[in-house]
């Protein structure tokens, strides 16, 4: 059986991100680029991702909902996001936001069509 990644609110890491000053966040893209490699060996492992995340966070705003989409499209679901969702964070104040919803519900309809329960 594959391994199944941890249903998150986009709210609580949105709001855990703020008081972390930015850590949580880092371990939020730690864990999300680890759950979509673990699930099916594809893709960027959660590691490189935290490394890309820290050296040009940039390429994780596009690399991070690529591979969610494309685990998704391997899971037989739709694409649900990919790389263009990063021209999100243009937007001023509120993209950063929008970007992590997005990306997280595609997340979760992921996990959840795999059997996961929301936490």
């Amino acid at each position: 059986m594959r391994p199944i990644g941890k249903v998150r609110s986009p709210l609580v890491v949105i709001l855990l991100t703020i008081v972390t000053l930015g850590i949580y966040g880092l371990y939020w893209h730690y864990e999300m680029f680890k759950e979509t490699n673990e699930f099916d060996n594809e893709g960027v492992s959660g590691v490189v991702g935290l490394l890309l995340t820290i050296i040009c966070g940039i390429v994780t705003i596009f690399l991070l909902p690529w591979q969610v989409g494309e685990t998704r499209k391997r899971a037989g679901l739709t694409e649900g996001v990919n790389a263009i969702y990063g021209l999100l964070v243009l937007i001023p104040i509120v993209g950063g936001i929008i970007w992590i919803v997005l990306v997280q519900k595609a997340a979760n309809e992921l996990w959840e069509s795999q059997g996961a329960v929301a936490a």
